[in-house]
């Protein structure tokens, strides 16, 4: 009787462990995904380089790849915070303009100078976040048309600010943001990774998770759905300023029309990441693990010598297959979980 008993217990047990790591497989699916995908890619890139150069990319090419990539790594950050709430910020772009434009004609080579400005330009990134959120959370307006409002009116602010490109930024700023003598610049994606996952664990984390989620839910238990959504747009506005502060240590220079690619790139890297439209599932890890993914994308088709004519056209049709995949495969994992 002893040994049926545990038998019994065995039987009983090991389902509940299948259960358990199906539905942990389907709550990852999309991080998962974006980990093939972004491995596939390297993969790829790496070998259509060396049949263009007949050797592996080296250090350079790999720091360009990871220097270049950074702005758009914020830029996903602060969309995927917005997304999770169930809403979507076209203004991400436009921020990235204004903060850009404004590094460029402010920072100086002084150390007060470089600390005081990037907490300015990150404060005004804020401050404008915050205008959305009470825009939406508040006024009871759509996010897409607030923030594409706001887009033209952050674009308009930058070129005010910086009606040519130019301007300059130090060295020593550049070196802290992007260094070209090594991919560095990892270490803050890093960092941000680290960041992300103590702060989905902060009630303000938990808030925005639930709020995209079951938003009337989310009330019943207490959650400030207003104050949660105002705060997710302002952490947004504060990331888009950050990604204009690498964009403009990336490029050395300011250009108020740089930014204007990133809006749509970004929300390209947030569902490659596995980050759901409908809110309330995603991780920004997979947002900016797709940013690389993306940056993969171009380098493969400018080796590849595809026509710059069309090189738009394969990118976009490259995201659109891999994008429906994922969110295909994705369904199914979650469904058989």
């Amino acid at each position: 009787m002893p040994q049926y008993k545990a038998m019994e217990h065995t039987a009983l047990a090991q389902p509940f462990r299948r259960s358990a790591a199906a539905h942990a497989l389907g709550q990852n699916i999309g991080l998962i995904l974006v980990c093939i995908l972004l491995i596939a890619s390297i993969l790829a890139y790496c070998g259509i380089y060396y049949a263009a150069q007949e050797r592996l990319p080296g250090g350079f090419e790999i720091t360009s790849t990871v220097n270049n990539t950074m702005p758009l790594v914020l830029a996903a950050l602060a969309q995927t915070v917005v997304v999770l709430t169930r809403g979507l910020d076209l203004s991400v772009g436009g921020m990235m303009d204004l903060s850009n434009a404004i590094a460029a004609v402010t920072l100086s080579a002084s150390l007060g100078s470089m600390v005081f400005w990037s907490v300015a330009i990150l404060a005004l990134g804020a401050l404008l976040g915050l205008l959305n959120g009470v825009l939406v959370a508040i006024g009871r307006l759509q996010p897409i048309l607030v923030t594409l409002a706001t887009l033209s009116i952050f674009q308009g602010l930058a070129i005010r600010v910086l009606p040519q490109p130019g301007g300059a930024v130090p060295e020593a700023y550049t070196a802290a943001l992007v260094s070209t003598k090594a991919p560095y610049a990892l270490l803050y994606v890093i960092a941000f990774g680290v960041l992300w996952s103590a702060f989905r664990r902060t009630r303000l984390g938990v808030s925005i998770l639930a709020v995209g989620n079951d938003a009337q839910a989310a009330r019943a238990h207490g959650i400030d759905l207003i104050r949660t959504r105002i705060a997710a747009y302002t952490l947004s506005g504060m990331l888009a300023a950050a990604a204009g502060l690498f964009l403009a240590a990336n490029a050395t220079a300011g250009d108020a029309t740089t930014g204007n690619g990133y809006t749509l790139s970004s929300i390209v890297a947030v569902v490659l990441g596995g980050v759901s439209l409908f809110g309330g599932r995603g991780s920004a890890i997979g947002a900016m693990l797709g940013a690389f993914v993306s940056s993969m994308i171009v380098n493969i088709l400018f080796f590849s010598h595809i026509d710059p004519l069309y090189q738009a056209f394969y990118e976009g049709l490259f995201l659109v297959l891999a994008v429906v995949l994922a969110e295909a495969v994705g369904r199914l994992v979650r469904k058989a979980s």
